[in-house]
């Protein structure tokens, strides 16, 4: 299982869509790929263009995001207090405690902000 973070939906969904390639030959080799409940809300409260919005809905179902529940937030809480800097980080931490407490990778475009989280497994395509 791979979770996506918001930076690599919006590359691949939006504009130039310079990710839409990687992401579908993810999918194709039978990836499992998933959006958390925070990457859907930070994907929505962005400007989305109707075509937007449903080629999400065509990939990532929003009956099939995966929560943001107890078990993510008491994570997402010990990985605040476990690195340096967490200040303005409370999202991509919340974002990373759901893939780590569903097992699973993580695909960012930008991975160095996710570098310092403890057993993350950063995905690289």
């Amino acid at each position: 299982m791979i979770h996506l973070d918001t930076s690599l939906l919006v590359d691949a969904l939006t504009g130039p869509r310079r990710s839409a390639g990687a992401l579908r030959k993810t999918i194709e080799r039978g990836e499992r790929v998933a959006l958390s409940t925070l990457v859907l809300y930070e994907w929505r409260r962005g400007p989305r263009l109707p075509e937007e919005l449903a080629a999400q809905e065509a990939l990532f179902p929003n009956e099939s995001v995966v929560p943001f529940g107890r078990q993510e937030a008491a994570l997402a809480a010990e990985l605040y207090r476990a690195i340096r800097r967490p200040r303005g980080r409370e999202i991509d931490l919340a974002i990373a405690a759901c893939a780590l407490a569903n097992g699973a990778e993580f695909w960012a475009l930008n991975p160095q902000d996710f570098r310092d989280i403890p057993s993350l497994t950063i995905f690289t395509g």
